[in-house]
């Protein structure tokens, strides 16, 4: 089976309270069907100092959102699309745009 997003590829949020946004994607959990998008579903940590004369506060950083809260963007139509597989004449597969049947 073929993965339909992968690590820096940008994606569209469809769903959720970061409806709109899109991001290239930092990080993916695939058995949890978690993925990382940059600039998406920003978490906010308290930072306590454990050593001395190391700094404390608030660090901000995206955390992950379900996989299917995300859409691919096409590289070719700049649009969000669903993926087809398609059967290259080498006898491998590519990841497909649904719009423009271009390959990603």
């Amino acid at each position: 089976m073929i993965a339909r997003i992968r690590k820096n590829d940008i994606v569209h949020v469809i769903s959720g309270k970061n409806k709109g946004k899109e991001g290239s994607v930092i990080a993916i959990l695939p058995k949890k069907g978690k993925v990382m998008v940059k600039g998406v579903a920003i978490t906010t940590h308290h930072i306590k100092p454990r050593r001395a004369g190391e700094p404390g506060g608030i660090r901000k950083e995206e955390s992950f959102i379900d996989m299917s809260h995300v859409m691919p963007v096409c590289s070719s139509c700049k649009k969000p699309s669903r993926v087809n597989v398609k059967q290259l004449e080498t006898g491998n597969t590519a990841r497909a745009c649904n719009r423009c049947k271009e390959i990603f």
